[in-house]
């Protein structure tokens, strides 16, 4: 009688255990799913013109086509002195009002727009700086074909960052870039960012399904080796929670001359500017003076 209840109890227990066991991995998995859609899904954020508009800064509304026939909404603002600056948010994020200004109200021309899958463009869904390129090419030659552009540069923030080194590598009409915040690797950013053995995996797995590519295709670390010899500013705040100081540090040792690297305290992710908004304009203002007029 003993044997039977003893039996009866083991039973209980494993069919408890296997059930619970089912229900943590099918919780993890669908964790996993839902955080892969929301890497490569953003919400997207309302673009907004308030700083544009009390600065009195130009600027027309047009639309850009990538090469995979991808609508992205962009603002222009024709150069004063001859150059024009590409500027790329980051991921998550939209035209940067603050960015477009600082360089048209330095006599740059300017032109802004929303990633795939970001803000007021079109597109099903980001890669993180893999097919974001095809947009940068699409702005780039929007770039060349104005009147009064000798010149052009870029700004990146974040993945912004990644992708414009990764089209710089590819693109000799950049002239010099500025890179803020960007990561080193999509790999290496993932790992920092969703530190736990299962999910880590599962999360990646879902990532490259939806995209279709292989998280070693955006390598920023190894793209910018083939700037050089045109210059690179790297951007990054110490106290970035989001990409660490490490990744600055991977880009800088790897790019090739001339390159300057910018490190300060305090900042949280791409707030360097906002933290340190005097300094920040003077280094890259002059940055760009120095080798685009």
């Amino acid at each position: 009688m003993r044997i039977k209840k003893l039996r009866y109890w083991v039973n209980i227990f494993f069919t408890v255990f296997a059930a619970l066991a089912l229900t943590i991995a099918g919780l993890a998995v669908w964790f996993s799913y839902k955080q892969a859609q929301a890497y490569i899904h953003p919400a997207r954020l309302r673009v907004a013109t308030g700083l544009l508009d009390a600065n009195q800064i130009q600027y027309q509304e047009i639309e850009l086509t990538a090469e995979d026939g991808t609508k992205l909404a962009a603002w222009v603002t024709p150069s004063q002195n001859g150059a024009l600056i590409l500027v790329a948010h980051g991921h998550g994020a939209c035209r940067s009002q603050e960015m477009y200004a600082l360089f048209a109200s330095h006599g740059y021309g300017v032109l802004a727009w929303d990633f795939r899958a970001h803000g007021e463009s079109g597109g099903e869904f980001t890669s993180l700086g893999y097919y974001e390129v095809m947009d940068a090419k699409a702005a780039l030659d929007y770039a060349l074909a104005q009147p009064n552009v000798k010149h052009i540069g870029a700004w990146g923030g974040s993945m912004g960052g990644v992708t414009m080194i990764r089209a710089a590598a590819e693109y000799p009409q950049i002239e010099a870039l500025v890179s803020d915040s960007a990561f080193s690797t999509l790999k290496d950013e993932l790992n920092l960012r969703v530190p736990y053995p299962v999910i880590n995996p599962l999360i990646k797995f879902f990532a490259e399904q939806q995209t279709g590519l292989s998280l070693d295709s955006v390598r920023a670390v190894d793209d910018i080796r083939s700037i050089s010899p045109r210059p690179v500013f790297i951007i990054q705040s110490s106290n970035d929670k989001v990409v660490p100081l490490d990744s600055a540090l991977r880009l800088y040792e790897n790019a090739g001359a001339p390159k300057e690297l910018w490190v300060k305290d305090r900042a949280h992710h791409l707030e360097m500017n906002a933290f340190y908004p005097e300094e920040y304009a003077e280094k890259v203002i002059s940055f760009f003076d120095m080798y685009l007029k």
